[in-house]
């Protein structure tokens, strides 16, 4: 990938701000630090606001999705995650969850400005929506930072300049309080969002999605506080997601650049197209259970280099040739050269059409690559696979944990279909894995490696790269076989946390080292935020 590529894919990032879907891309197109309340509809900046959190493209692809051995990718641009290799310059794609969560929260704010001032009555729904999704990014941020500013974040407007980093423990309480306050205060006989791109204004599914929110965070704290993490579970029980259909779902827009889904772009990347496979280590997973989700995500391509680079040709879905390309290789002739990787299965071609991957399952274009594909942001099965770990630890939750995690490995399955119908797996075939792979009881600790490792065949199955990430730092599942590349700047472990936006040290330096100080280890990949003991 050139680096004027690079520029354009930068810039093509940054103007996502400008729409959100085909139907609101006008609404929304006005520069935000020039709005009234009298001459804007704060509506829109929600949409602008969950357009940005949930489109991040390489964002989520150069680090998580390789790191958590979802991805695996020969190319060097993706060494940060596969290798956990600083190259060059590509470190800043590291500070972008906080550049750019900062810049969503900021719009929240605003719009809640906007809407206090225009009708804090009619505008109820919408302010209550906008607390909820400041701790949806704020989490995120947090998550994967550590101590960051929370009750000072976007108060420019106030007079705060040099927000204080607060301590994440103390982040998680507010977070907590906050969202159940504004989760309480949505009324479903009061007027929604018009401009909603998650749920099109359902004040019923966003309590559902506030509570389900709520019982994510709460889970988070099992290592470090599980008295208090199991208080918030148990608060958030039986208000959570119901099936598929509550499941948080942004869809994009094809027809237009700046909305059309930059994964799926980024992907699209003739380098990328070419090197980026499903990891050995997902497709051994779902290859072990007889996982009918083999046969709908995978495919491999044609043989031949041009074939492999056409992305009109359909590979083949058939589940017994998927392959699973193994972390930490290269194709620079070298000792890590995948040529040289245990069971090498050769490529396809030969000349000089030879395809040196040809034989590894790639995220199967009609289904992962839609332009216009949709974004998950948080699903039934997430939060059922949550439930049944919080049953297993012995927690008063409704249900068995069984019964919750067939409806976690369920859900997971059928929600596939939300990303194309071409991966709809036959109800009978779901039904037949579930009953098959029953929930292991025999210890707590067996069920949560169950769970836990499901959670992340869900998550990296609907390219939520990130959060597969934060909640396998929470659980330690699945286990997982770190890469030892040459030159790793990690001592060859995965890293736990990204380094903060490198501006922050010029912008913010007081409250930037204050926080470092508190790191053990300071500002670096192998530190650990509060919570991840």
């Amino acid at each position: 990938m050139s680096p004027n590529k690079l520029y354009i894919i930068g810039v093509f990032l940054l103007t996502l701000v400008s729409s959100c879907s085909k139907a609101k891309l006008d609404e929304i197109n006005t520069d935000p630090t020039k709005l009234t309340e009298n001459n804007y509809d704060p509506n829109s900046l929600l949409g602008q606001a969950q357009l940005k959190y949930s489109n991040l493209g390489y964002y989520q692809l150069l680090y998580q999705s390789t790191m958590m051995q979802l991805l695996s990718s020969t190319y060097y641009y993706y060494n940060n995650g596969d290798k956990y290799i600083n190259v060059a310059s590509f470190t800043d794609y590291q500070g972008r969850i906080f550049d750019e969560g900062y810049t969503d929260a900021s719009y929240i704010r605003e719009m809640q400005r906007l809407a206090r001032l225009k009708d804090p009555v009619a505008y109820k729904n919408l302010i209550a929506i906008g607390d909820i999704m400041f701790v949806l990014i704020l989490q995120r941020i947090t998550d994967t930072y550590g101590d960051v500013p929370y009750t000072q974040a976007v108060k420019a407007m106030e007079g705060i300049k040099y927000p204080v980093y607060d301590r994440q423990e103390d982040i998680y309480t507010q977070m907590l309080n906050d969202l159940e306050t504004a989760t309480a205060q949505l009324d479903a006989e009061k007027p929604g969002p018009t401009a909603d791109l998650f749920y099109k204004g359902d004040i019923t599914k966003w309590k559902k999605f506030g509570y389900s929110l709520m019982l994510r965070i709460a889970m988070r704290l099992t290592k470090v506080d599980p008295a208090k993490a199991r208080h918030w579970a148990e608060k958030a029980a039986d208000k959570t997601f119901m099936g598929i259909n509550d499941n948080a779902i942004l869809l994009t827009d094809a027809s237009s650049f700046n909305s059309q889904n930059g994964t799926s772009l980024a992907l699209r990347t003739f380098s990328d197209y070419l090197e980026v496979r499903w990891s050995k280590t997902l497709i051994d997973q779902l290859k072990n259970t007889n996982d009918p989700r083999l046969s709908v995500i995978g495919e491999v391509p044609k043989d031949g280099l041009a074939k492999n680079a056409d992305q009109n040709l359909n590979g083949n879905i058939d589940a017994a040739v998927q392959l699973g390309m193994p972390n930490g290789y290269d194709l620079q002739g070298g000792a890590a050269d995948i040529s040289h990787s245990p069971n090498y299965p050769g490529g396809t071609g030969s000349g000089s059409d030879f395809a040196p991957l040809g034989k590894y399952s790639r995220p199967r274009t009609s289904v992962y690559l839609k332009l216009g594909g949709p974004i998950f942001i948080l699903s039934y099965a997430e939060t059922e696979f949550l439930l049944a770990e919080a049953k297993a630890r012995g927690w008063n939750i409704n249900g068995t944990a069984k019964l919750h995690y067939a409806n976690g490995l369920t859900g997971a399955i059928q929600s596939l279909t939300q990303l194309d119908p071409l991966a709809a797996v036959d109800a009978n075939k779901i039904t037949t894995f579930v009953n098959q792979n029953p929930l292991d009881e025999s210890s707590t600790q067996n069920a949560l490696a169950e769970i836990n490792t499901q959670y992340w065949v869900a998550t990296g199955t609907n390219f939520n790269f990130i959060e597969a990430w934060l909640n396998w730092k929470r659980s330690d599942y699945p286990k997982l076989f770190p890469i030892n590349y040459k030159g790793n700047v990690t001592n060859g472990t995965i890293p736990r946390r990204m380094i903060y936006l490198s501006t922050e040290i010029l912008n913010n330096p007081q409250h930037y080292k204050d926080a470092v100080a508190r790191m053990a280890g300071g500002d670096v990949l192998t530190a650990r935020v509060w919570w991840d003991k």
